[in-house]
């Protein structure tokens, strides 16, 4: 693990009554994005407490990884999709390791 990767953690709230359909969206871009030049980690969480919640977290080993990333058509085309399954609009983080 550098310190110069990016980490990224998306929480992202399904609307109630699509939660199976966006889990299997979300789960069909895990395997195609582990593959991808530049990613280190890439995990979807789903909250135990809530089912409507899910996070991803992300380790990218620069910001251009993650770019190309964005750009990728497994992601373009699961992001048309998501938005429609979406309870709210997504809290995307990014951070860099500090020690």
């Amino acid at each position: 693990m550098s310190s110069t990767s990016v980490r990224v953690v998306a929480r992202l709230i399904a609307k109630p009554d699509k939660v199976e359909a966006f889990k299997a969206l979300m789960s069909g871009i895990v395997d195609p994005t582990r593959k991808e030049s530049g990613c280190i980690r890439y995990e979807l969480l789903q909250n135990q407490a809530d089912p409507t919640d899910f996070t991803f977290v992300e380790e990218w080993a620069s910001k251009a990884a993650l770019d190309a990333h964005m750009q990728t058509p497994h992601i373009t085309g699961a992001l048309g999709k998501a938005g429609e399954m979406l309870g709210g609009a997504p809290d995307i983080r990014f951070y860099t390791t500090v020690r």
